[in-house]
């Protein structure tokens, strides 16, 4: 980080309402260092609307403007962008279109089936073509209860496309349209609209149970109406394709091609070279706010994977004291590969009503690894519709605002 970025941090003017506001600072000293913390709307939903590329749902994700902030500052074309908790791929898909090579890292391997898809856009024309030359299995029945979320019909597809996927994959004949479809029909499984495969329930990024949506269902008094996989799959495509240019989609393909998208602990990350990667924009699991396995049940089956496996190896620490211990093994494997002069956006939020200032904790993690605290950034912004939705009404919750703690390898 250079004091010329200290600067735009300091005098960064973009607000909902289009009017100059100076950032608000304070200064703050760790171990000698003194740390400043801006505060201001640094990014919102109208500074740039987001590439449609990026509308798959998953939880807890930031928006894309986060990761495009430091990209755009921090790196030029051909540097090395990496996440070591990469959840649906914001950071990597925003460095991919800007130019840059990416690292993606997960332990959780949907992941890699929600981003790696995005960086071969196939074809509508091709889509098309492989959904209509997968065989129909009216006979197939899924091995647990799923009628409360499915149409019969519905599930009858869901079964034959889950089926050939899986047949693909263990064939080793598995390309980048069938790996698109998965990613589409992943994203698709359950949510709250007729562009879903279910009936009405939770949003698409949490799964309700079984028993739940039973319950939903009988005080909606709903049931699940048939819904067209191969309709509903080639509309989604052509949202998530809208605003791809030509010159986009070789830069995503180049990002690919040279790409590492591992499924891992990111504090075990041997296949990444030591002091290669110019800038980490990630955000890692807050405590245990967010339920991944229980959130993500559904789109496990989908695709082969345990659930329960998955949310064991996912740090949901109950303490701050076992996450700060997870977390500095991880800023110890990040000093190994980031390179000097190198730059960390590590991004906390707020947790548990704010209680949980995790930034306060995570500079000096990151300090202890040998980074160099350069500035704390707090975005805060304006309410959107789907935070009101859920009952959000203060500013001091997370949803609503950013809390990304920035270090440089001196």
């Amino acid at each position: 980080m250079t004091k010329n970025l200290r600067n735009i941090l300091a005098n960064f003017v973009y607000r909902e309402d289009g009017k100059n506001s100076k950032t608000r600072i304070v200064k703050v000293t760790i171990d000698g260092q003194t740390i400043p913390k801006y505060t201001n709307e640094f990014w919102t939903a109208k500074q740039r609307q987001a590439h449609s590329l990026h509308e798959v749902s998953y939880r807890a994700c930031f928006k894309p403007q986060l990761p495009r902030f430091f990209i755009e500052r921090c790196t030029n074309i051909g540097d090395i962008v990496y996440d070591p908790f990469s959840g649906r791929g914001t950071t990597i898909l925003e460095a991919a279109l800007c130019g840059r090579k990416v690292i993606a890292n997960d332990v959780n391997p949907l992941s890699t089936i929600l981003s790696w898809p995005r960086l071969y856009p196939p074809s509508l024309e091709a889509i098309e073509d492989r959904l209509l030359s997968i065989p129909l299995r009216p006979n197939e029945r899924p091995e647990i209860p799923l009628s409360m979320f499915f149409h019969k019909k519905t599930l009858v597809e869901i079964l034959s496309l889950k089926k050939y996927l899986a047949a693909r994959k263990r064939s080793g004949k598995e390309d980048h349209v069938d790996r698109w479809i998965r990613m589409v029909a992943t994203n698709r499984l359950t949510g709250h609209s007729s562009g879903f495969f279910s009936v009405y329930t939770l949003p698409p990024n949490q799964a309700m149970s079984r028993e739940s949506q039973i319950k939903v269902n009988k005080e909606r008094n709903q049931k699940p109406e048939y819904r067209d996989t191969k309709t509903i799959i080639l509309k989604k495509s052509a949202v998530l394709m809208r605003d791809i240019s030509k010159e986009e989609k070789l830069l995503l393909q180049r990002s690919g091609k040279t790409g590492k998208f591992l499924i891992g602990d990111a504090r075990m990350t041997k296949k990444i070279r030591g002091s290669s990667v110019q800038l980490v924009v990630t955000s890692p699991p807050f405590l245990d706010v967010v339920q991944y396995a229980q959130d993500n049940w559904l789109r496990c089956w989908f695709n082969g994977i345990d659930a329960v496996m998955i949310g064991s190896r996912i740090t949901m620490s109950r303490s701050v004291e076992d996450w700060c211990q997870v977390m500095g093994d991880v800023f110890a494997e990040l000093y190994r590969v980031v390179r000097k002069n190198g730059v960390i956006a590590f991004e906390v939020g707020e947790v548990r009503n704010g209680k949980v200032r995790l930034e306060e904790f995570v500079m000096q993690l990151g300090i202890v690894a040998g980074f160099r605290c350069e500035a704390v950034m707090i975005n805060r912004q304006l309410f959107t519709k789907t935070a009101n939705i859920w009952g959000v009404s203060n500013n001091a919750m997370g949803t609503n605002s950013n809390r990304i703690v920035v270090f440089r390898k001196k």
